[in-house]
């Protein structure tokens, strides 16, 4: 068997595998059909220090390759979550990383105070700055390197590594807000959240979804394979602009061979998303799959592969 374990910065996983955020619940809703400690982490649903209800339906649209989504950042806030939800993950065994959000600045280092006391087995915290902001009306943070630097800053307190979540529809800035990130602590940095995107119905002429989000009114954001040669471009301009910087890509995640694309443009773990709704085992699958795939490309340890393509 192939070693899969894999770090991200100081952090070691015994796989690149996990799943997205937003895409496997507050808790362990896939633990009925994956094995949760067999995955490098589990990344909840963005959690904020105050309860949210999320947007109004629509909130999924089906795509050719893929769906757009305007689900909203529904949860019950960051210390509920501690008390109920985050117990069945124990229980299952996952290594945990807790996504975290707000409408201000000062809502990140809220949500990162409650978090400093939180069990060993979070080991991480995935601080989503790509999300919609009340700050700068339709703007995201992470549309602003100085943002970007203030948010990782103030959430140094967590007291455990903090991945940066970063938007890809900032174009070449990207890299420049990678690194703006690393100046404000960051210990490595996800790439990407979802492209803006916008789907209208023929009939009734109006958006398939049912609330504003992003820049464009009534869209939401594009995920799925449809993303996935963008979100490899995006980890490998990070990469080779900033190699010292650690990288978890998602983006389109459907098959072994994505995973292992991304892993030779620099990632040193990849999170499964839009894949985990047609089917929740596939976290499981592409464990047992890239196994056999290193097996089969005499690659004895899946930590050699990352950053090796030839660009």
């Amino acid at each position: 068997m192939a070693d899969l374990s894999t770090t991200v910065g100081e952090l070691q996983l015994r796989s690149p595998i996990l799943t997205a955020s937003g895409t496997a619940g507050h808790g362990a809703e896939l633990a009925a059909y994956v094995d949760l400690s067999r995955l490098g982490a589990v990344v909840v649903k963005s959690l904020a220090w105050f309860a949210c209800k999320g947007n109004p339906a629509v909130r999924v649209h089906q795509t050719p390759s893929g769906m757009i989504n305007s689900v909203g950042l529904q949860g019950d806030g960051l210390e509920v979550w501690l008390q109920k939800e985050y117990h069945e993950l124990r229980l299952a065994r996952a290594k945990t990383v807790v996504s975290i959000w707000g409408r201000t600045v000062q809502d990140y280092g809220r949500a990162a105070e409650i978090l400093a006391d939180a069990p060993a087995d979070i080991v991480a915290v995935e601080v989503n700055i790509s999300c919609p902001n009340s700050e700068k009306g339709n703007q995201l943070f992470a549309h602003s390197a100085s943002d970007t630097r203030r948010i990782l800053e103030v959430t140094q307190v967590c007291g455990r590594p903090r991945w940066a979540k970063l938007s890809p529809n900032v174009g070449p800035e990207l890299v420049r807000i990678a690194d703006a990130a690393a100046e404000g602590g960051a210990n490595a940095v996800t790439l990407i959240n979802t492209f803006f995107g916008l789907s209208i119905d023929p009939v009734t002429r109006k958006s398939r979804l049912g609330v504003a989000t992003g820049e464009v009114g009534r869209a939401g954001g594009v995920s799925g394979p449809a993303i996935h040669p963008m979100a490899v471009r995006a980890v490998a301009d990070v990469h080779a602009a900033i190699p010292e910087l650690p990288i978890v890509a998602v983006g389109g995640v459907a098959s072994v061979e994505d995973v292992v694309e991304f892993a030779l443009v620099g990632a040193s773990a990849v999170q499964v998303g839009t894949a985990n709704f047609a089917d929740p085992r596939i976290c499981g699958r592409l464990t047992t799959n890239l196994h056999d795939w290193c097996a089969k490309q005499g690659n004895s340890n899946f930590s050699d592969l990352v950053g090796q393509a030839i660009l």
